[in-house]
């Protein structure tokens, strides 16, 4: 199959290099944010300036992208990827995105010919090398089958969450859940510090009783030894995660009280930290004596 991707990033990196060694041929689109190619070219991938041109000769399009902007910017925009598409070919999109912008994008694919799935992911990048990812699909059951092979080349556990849009819906849910538990967690940490509870402590006692779970295990090494590795994910791109969800909320008219809070709290946050600061690090950050304001604190 010819595969065209967009957005080799952290995640995008492993993805490519999954599809690439199964045999797929694969195109790339060049970008100052994609992580080094040398390897992919190695394995006979090539890289092109042109989306358009990208679409021109690939079966199926992977848009691996950072938000809703970027993925409307890369189909819809001057030499974008509708503008090269074939009939018949499929746009999956693996990027973050709103459901409402999602169902805009698939009636423009649609317009255009072809053929379209909402495909984000969970899990880190660890797993996107060793291809086990966790798809969360939105689109035709049938399209899902057809593409089946080619996303199993990197994904572990692939879900059928609905029609169009339903993936990327299901995505934000399974983020704010995710990032609204550690930001509680590192709030958490940061009062017992300023309390005199010991790290080791505060992470046992959570640990045998109610507080255990994923989110401490991922927050665990920065909680005792301040190594933020095991999560990550940025506060920035927590920001926009939570941002998606508090739309995708209001889109919906659902209560949205705590997901305003957590948004406020990672905003906040972001003004205090260096760039690329990951989610453990919050627990630093609220720990300060000069911790940033929320509305609920200003007042």
């Amino acid at each position: 199959m010819k595969v065209g991707m967009i957005g080799i990033g952290l995640m995008g990196h492993g993805i490519a290099g999954n599809i690439a060694k199964q045999g797929h041929e694969l195109a790339m689109l060049e970008h100052p944010g994609n992580q080094p190619l040398d390897a992919l070219k190695a394995a006979g991938a090539v890289s092109l300036r042109s989306a358009a041109e990208l679409a021109a000769r690939s079966d199926v399009v992977i848009l691996v992208l950072t938000g809703s902007p970027q993925v409307e910017a890369v189909l819809t925009g001057p030499g974008g990827v509708l503008e090269g598409l074939r009939p018949g070919s499929v746009v999956i999109d693996c990027s973050t995105a709103i459901p409402s912008s999602t169902l805009r994008m698939a009636q423009a694919v649609q317009a255009a010919g072809g053929r379209f799935l909402d495909a984000p992911m969970t899990r880190t990048p660890k797993e996107a090398a060793a291809g086990r990812l966790n798809l969360l699909v939105g689109g035709e059951a049938a399209l899902l089958q057809e593409c089946r092979p080619l996303l199993e080349c990197f994904a572990e556990n692939i879900v059928h969450a609905g029609p169009v849009a339903a993936g990327h819906g299901m995505k934000l849910l399974h983020n704010y859940v995710s990032l609204g538990m550690v930001s509680l967690l590192c709030e958490a940490a940061a009062c017992a510090g300023r309390n005199g509870v010991a790290p080791e402590v505060f992470v046992d006692v959570l640990v045998k009783g109610g507080g255990g779970g994923t989110a401490l295990e991922r927050m665990k090494p920065y909680l005792l030894a301040q190594d933020p590795s095991g999560l990550r994910f940025s506060i920035a791109n927590a920001c926009k995660d939570l941002g998606y969800f508090n739309a995708m909320a209001s889109d919906a008219g659902a209560a949205k009280d705590i997901a305003a809070a957590v948004l406020a709290t990672l905003e906040g946050a972001l003004s205090h930290c260096e760039p690329g600061a990951f989610m453990p690090e919050l627990a630093s950050i609220l720990g300060q004596p000069t911790r940033p304001a929320t509305p609920a604190a200003a007042d």
